[in-house]
């Protein structure tokens, strides 16, 4: 637990000032309300002296004392929760910042590992619990102690053999409080967990909802998340069974103590030991101490819960990202080399050993079989991932030497899988380019030939496309990233089978589009059609994760290998479909 907390230090003492002010308010406050019962016994000791002669006034006096009192605790608490609370909120926006800061800076290959669902419960549910340690359980946690603490004291000061029978249950209480804290944790370790798998349940649902009901699979899921849901409650009432048990226990202890001090503090009385206002007076601070016993077990709680989320948090933020870098260029031609290129995922290798040349302002088109390592030679231009041996270099600079935003920023990437936000049709295209204006979006739509089908929504430009574009075609969203490419002005342009979702004929409008384009610049074309590769300057076939071939269209087509294949399969293709 205390290996966790070190992650929030730095935002305690940030907020070091405020929490000393909100500290202060809260020690005044239980001073003030340590010194009432004082006033109390002063009162009815008045009133025992008689109705009339000096003890009414006396009486008046201690009552004028208690109402001030009242009125300065209120006050003091009332600052003490809303900077301590508030205090609470400015570090959960902090450290919400900090962690959406750091899953950003990630590197691909930790999402590949880690659910977006497990993500999403540490962002929202675990930070909410380390809101509440830090907040709330810091708070109470102060203020049981020093309202036990205070209380007890004037309690000794005034009869140490009735404040003895007093704290005789408290060994039993912290003892109850270390060893149900302790399951608590595990417990809640759990549940969260737990909670997790069940966010990731719903992610992958709702992301592929048109999957479930294609594959009529909402019977089947629905039946999943209820067993996932059953053992979740069944995890929360284990938990609840425990806390269940705690409260009872506290509260026992709490009764038998006063119990005891009845017992014994009303025969004192009775003895002429000890006043009838002191023997009030000590039942008063006993009434005090009950909060604090039960808060105890509420504190322990939060504090518990807070730790085991604080825990889950912090591997993400231990997370460093595996694709890193410091340096930049001051200017980019777009010259690209792969030297002894290999790359592996989980012992499966692919690519192996590419050595590529790509002058700067040159067309290369990439093509191969599934699986030929065609994404993941385009991938390795912007860093997406890093080699696992050899080289590759961009103006004769190592791209692992760059840091990777700066050399992302040279770079326009359409990749395989399409992905739009739900946001409108413009901001989409103007995704990365803050200064695009409303002119230089409709040219870049019109360049990847998707102006026409803007114009023929309701709203135009402003049209919401729906989480992940679902609102749109597979050839509409590919084309809206072709625009969003295209207005970033990249040097290097990398195309990951763009244009696989749009028909050939508009195909052939957004080549043409786009051969002004790339006029100049540096484009990597990968695709499994011959018309969208054939007008490139090279052609490069790859095959199980090596260059095959390389050369111009007529070059290929003359050396009659898997280009030339290919080519003849969609020739004829393109012939049947005619007919």
């Amino acid at each position: 637990m205390w290996e966790s907390l070190k992650t929030v230090r730095k935002y305690l003492w940030r907020y070091r000032w405020g929490m000393a002010v909100g500290l202060l308010c809260l020690v005044l406050k239980d001073v003030a309300q340590t010194a009432q019962p004082l006033m109390i016994r002063g009162a009815v000791d008045a009133l025992a002296g008689g109705r009339s002669g000096p003890g009414l006034p006396k009486f008046a006096r201690y009552a004028a004392y208690l109402v001030g009192l009242a009125l300065l605790k209120s006050a003091f608490q009332f600052w003490m929760r809303v900077i301590l609370i508030g205090i609470s909120r400015d570090i959960e926006y902090d450290l919400r910042n900090d962690l959406f800061r750091r899953l950003i800076g990630l590197s691909p290959d930790y999402y590949a590992r880690t659910r977006t669902g497990d993500i999403m419960a540490r962002a929202t549910n675990d930070l909410n619990a380390v809101r509440m340690m830090l907040g709330p359980g810091i708070m109470y946690w102060t203020e049981t102690s020093l309202t036990f603490l205070f209380a007890i004291a004037v309690m000794f000061s005034v009869d140490w053999r009735l404040a003895i029978f007093a704290i005789l249950p408290a060994p039993a209480v912290s003892l109850s409080v270390i060893l149900f804290g302790r399951r608590i944790h595990a417990r809640f370790e759990r549940i969260q967990a737990m909670f997790s798998d069940i966010s990731s349940r719903v992610q992958e649902n709702l992301s592929g909802v048109r999957m479930v009901r294609a594959f009529v699979q909402e019977r089947a899921e629905l039946r999943r998340f209820e067993e996932l849901n059953r053992e979740y409650i069944a995890q929360n009432l284990k938990l609840v069974r425990i806390q269940g048990f705690f409260q009872p226990l506290l509260e026992t202890l709490i009764g038998v103590t006063f119990l005891l001090v009845l017992w014994v503090g009303g025969y004192q009385v009775i003895e002429g030991r000890i006043s009838i206002g002191g023997f009030v007076m000590f039942n008063t601070y006993m009434g005090m101490l009950i909060w604090p016993m039960i808060a105890m077990g509420w504190v322990v709680n939060l504090m518990q819960r807070g730790s085991a989320s604080l825990e889950r948090i912090n591997q993400i933020l231990r997370e460093e990202p595996s694709i890193t870098g410091r340096g930049s260029l001051p200017s980019v031609r777009g010259g690209i080399e792969f030297r002894g290129v290999y790359v592996e995922y989980g012992g499966i290798r692919a690519l192996d050993g590419v050595d590529l040349r790509i002058e700067a302002g040159a067309t290369v088109a990439v093509v191969g079989h599934t699986g030929s390592g065609k994404s993941t030679l385009a991938g390795l231009v912007p860093r997406l991932l890093d080699p696992t041996s050899g080289l590759v270099t961009l103006d004769g600079v190592d791209l692992r030497d760059l840091d990777p935003r700066e050399l992302r920023r040279h770079i326009g990437f359409v990749p395989q899988e399409t992905f739009l936000f739900s946001a409108t049709i413009a901001e989409n295209i103007a995704f990365g380019v803050e200064s695009a204006t409303e002119e230089q979006i409709r040219r870049a739509a019109e360049l990847a030939g998707l102006a026409a089908d803007i114009e023929s929504f309701p709203k135009a430009y402003q049209t919401m496309v729906g989480e992940r574009g679902i609102t749109l075609s597979g050839g509409q969203k590919q084309r809206t990233a072709i625009a969003r490419a295209i207005l970033r002005d990249p040097r290097i342009l990398i195309l990951d089978d763009a244009l696989s979702s749009v028909d050939t004929l508009t195909e052939e409008q957004i080549l043409n589009h786009l051969a002004q384009i790339m006029r100049g610049r540096t484009v990597i074309l990968i695709s499994h059609r011959v018309s969208t590769v054939r007008q490139a300057d090279r052609i490069v076939a790859l095959e199980k994760g090596r260059i095959g071939e390389q050369g111009t269209h007529a070059e290929l087509i003359a050396a009659g290998g898997y280009y030339a294949e290919l080519f003849r399969k969609q020739m004829l293709e393109e012939e049947l479909e005619a007919i």
